[in-house]
């Protein structure tokens, strides 16, 4: 069976390439930081020294990266993915970047004889660790079904959007109405706590009723203590709403919400947060109401 390729091996592309390993494919794989490397080269992973040196030795190759400059780092120059791609090789993308960048890159990887997708996914760890990670795609569908089944190995749910471009594009008008649930939930559970209800009780009957999304089901109890390991954080929350408020510009569409919710992330930057998820935002709202701020893991925690 010929290796996957996978640069970028962060809280969820750690957590894919281990779900292929299991799977039973063998995976190449490149990060940055190598000691994020190690546990998974210890389940199987071959650990390469650059992204060109995973693009040269497979045919299919993945990238899940934190921004635009990072990934025209790990795909731009004699080291990266476009100098080592094959001709016929499939390049699947799934960082949340703008869509002109994406479309940029796929120009790149055409001249190499190459093709790509971009791949995004909607979930969390949580949702990754339980077998139900969604896979938004753009590009050839003819392409996605020759990774279509590697894709599935990591999630079930895979759908097809339309050109390269448009599945990040989804990602990001997914993404601002998660920041945007969670700054009504801590509304909603600071308003009862207010009030005189406990907050473990208001968080228990919130998760209980018809405002419980899948991201607010697991996301929610975070108000209650915040995970030592931050999920999604407040940089990379704010990131993904720029990009939806940049795109909003250029469609003529308001954003009123996220626009609010990306200032209140601002704040949470100016209240040393920025390292916590992006679920902090309760604690934004707390600071303002006069409330307990969520608990937050201990140094032993993060160690």
């Amino acid at each position: 069976m010929a290796a996957l390729g996978w640069v970028g091996l962060g809280a969820m592309g750690g957590r894919m390439v281990k779900r292929l390993l299991d799977a039973g494919f063998p995976v190449v794989g490149y990060n940055r930081t190598r000691a994020k490397a190690r546990w998974l080269a210890e389940a199987g992973m071959k650990v390469a020294a650059s992204p060109r040196e995973v693009a040269e030795g497979c045919e299919v190759v993945f990238s899940m990266v934190t921004d635009t400059k990072a990934l025209a780092a790990v795909t731009g120059g004699d080291e990266g993915i476009l100098a080592g791609l094959r001709p016929g090789a499939v390049y699947v993308e799934m960082s949340t970047v703008s869509p002109e960048a994406i479309r940029a890159l796929g120009a790149q990887v055409a001249a190499r004889g190459a093709a790509m997708l971009d791949a995004p996914v909607s979930g969390s760890v949580a949702t990754l660790e339980q077998g139900q990670l969604s896979f938004m795609v753009g590009g050839d569908p003819a392409v996605l079904d020759r990774v279509r089944p590697h894709l599935g190995a990591i999630g079930p749910t895979i759908t097809h959007v339309g050109a390269l471009g448009l599945a990040v594009t989804m990602k990001i008008a997914t993404n601002l109405g998660l920041a945007v649930q969670m700054a009504a939930f801590s509304e909603a559970v600071l308003l009862a706590e207010k009030a005189g209800i406990a907050r473990e009780r208001a968080v228990e009957v919130l998760l209980r009723s018809v405002i419980a999304s899948p991201m607010v089901k697991y996301r929610g109890p975070f108000v209650l203590g915040m995970p030592a390991e931050a999920w999604f954080d407040v940089g990379m929350m704010q990131k993904d709403l720029g990009l939806a408020l940049e795109l909003g510009r250029r469609l003529g569409v308001p954003l009123p919400t996220t626009a609010l919710t990306g200032e209140m992330l601002t704040a949470a930057q100016g209240l040393g947060l920025g390292r916590h998820d992006f679920a902090v935002v309760f604690d934004v709202l707390a600071h303002l109401s006069g409330s307990r701020p969520s608990p937050k893991p201990t140094t032993e925690d993060q160690t």
